[in-house]
């Protein structure tokens, strides 16, 4: 249930990059102003609030603030079907921000709490394949939705669900006992606060090289991928509900089936040797980078939606074994503050400066390049990706020395 919790949140969080060209056409809006609500307004709260809800999750029952947070998020989008202006829908963009920003910290607390450590990184990265679900359901209906009956109407019919099943979840799911798997040391640990957890974290640089770089994994996937329905439809020349069906099924189903991948292959050899939770995505990212940049530069747009299928799943492996690593890290009284803080970083750069970047440098390159500016903007940002990809190969060095810190340094906050 948490993983359609998960799917909620990126059917609500991606339902707007499908309705951004009819959007943009209706109140007249840049590619700037298109970055704007769909990254750095939505990251800006989602991060500020993540790290105070973490906190309360890493003390407070967790299934009652994910349900909360859910019934929150959906509303807002149901809410956005009647605005009336950029103002308005700006405003309601920060409250699904607000709501999401505690769905998944004490989701990822709770799973650690229900799975142990050698089964953790299939586990979150099943929980992580919500995401390609959100976005298949959300890009496949909300484009045949906004096609049928307006964008307005494809804000309301996606939200509205999402309150329904919070009552669902409250009332389903069974908080899990923290720390089942840990060690009675750890156990015995204080709650913690924010300080403590930072102070644990920076004798830890595996742990920030892990955060940047999916944070630069992120600012591609979110950089590109916003503007990848309107880039579509302005340079291939699809219509909205078609841009939908196809991506719904290339991104969404090879997505999933790269989040699944990632966590099952770094069980499968982190068992051996945990370096491997770092070197999947790495290797995934690595082989996808040519291919990538000729999906972005292609006119064929057949070979454009088969290989994008390949990339996807290589380029998506990255985020279960990431967190599975975070939470090694720290104790399990930290986890989701940990969480919170790995995705601070993530959204806050990938989430938050991505869209808005690309669309501002597809702004800027317009009048050289008209409706293709879009493509070489897409393609600038897809860069990044090499940045993270070395910061992957340097956390994987570094990784062995900080596992073997963990120990003595969570000790110094265990009580008698």
């Amino acid at each position: 249930m948490l993983t359609m919790v998960y799917a909620f949140n990126f059917i609500d969080r991606q339902i707007l990059v499908i309705l951004q060209e009819p959007i943009k056409a209706d109140m007249g809006l840049s590619d700037t102003q298109l970055g704007l609500l769909s990254g750095f307004s939505f990251a800006l709260i989602y991060v500020t609030a993540g790290i105070p809800i973490a906190y309360w999750a890493d003390r407070g029952n967790r299934r009652n603030i994910v349900s909360l947070s859910l019934a929150v998020w959906s509303g807002m989008t149901a809410l956005s079907g009647f605005v009336q202006n950029y103002a308005q829908l700006l405003a309601a963009r920060i409250g699904v921000g607000l709501g999401e920003a505690g769905g998944s910290p004490p989701s990822h607390s709770m799973i650690s709490d229900y799975f142990p450590p050698e089964q953790r990184g299939r586990a979150l990265s099943f929980y992580s394949m919500g995401i390609y679900v959100g976005i298949l359901l959300g890009f496949m209906f909300g484009g045949m939705i906004a096609e049928a009956f307006g964008w307005r109407a494809a804000f309301l019919i996606v939200g509205i669900p999402g309150v329904l099943f919070a009552i669902v979840l409250r009332l389903a799911v069974q908080e899990p006992l923290r720390g089942r798997w840990e060690t009675a040391a750890d156990n015995a640990a204080a709650r913690p606060s924010l300080h403590d957890t930072l102070t644990l974290l920076r004798q830890l640089p595996s742990f920030w090289l892990i955060a940047v770089g999916c944070a630069l994994t992120a600012f591609v996937s979110y950089g590109v991928g916003n503007f990848f329905p309107s880039f579509l439809i302005r340079s291939h020349g699809l219509s909205v509900a078609q841009v939908g069906v196809v991506l719904a099924l290339v991104s969404g189903i090879g997505g999933a089936l790269g989040t699944y991948l990632g966590g099952y292959l770094g069980d499968r050899f982190g068992a051996r040797d945990p370096r491997w939770y770092l070197w999947v995505p790495m290797l995934g990212g690595l082989i996808a980078f040519g291919p990538y940049l000729y999906v972005l530069l292609t006119d064929n747009t057949t070979h454009l939606l088969v290989i994008l299928v390949f990339t996807n799943i290589l380029t998506a492996m990255y985020l279960g074994p990431c967190i599975a690593l975070s939470h090694a890290l720290v104790p399990p009284n930290m986890r989701a503050l940990t969480s919170a803080i790995l995705f601070f970083v993530l959204n806050m750069i990938g989430l938050g400066l991505g869209p808005f970047l690309t669309g501002l440098a597809s702004d800027l390159l317009a009048p050289r390049f008209g409706t293709d500016s879009l493509r070489y903007a897409m393609v600038l940002a897809s860069l990044f990706g090499l940045v993270a990809i070395g910061l992957f190969f340097f956390a994987a060095r570094r990784l062995p020395e900080d596992l073997a810190r963990r120990r003595r340094a969570a000790e110094a906050y265990s009580v008698a």
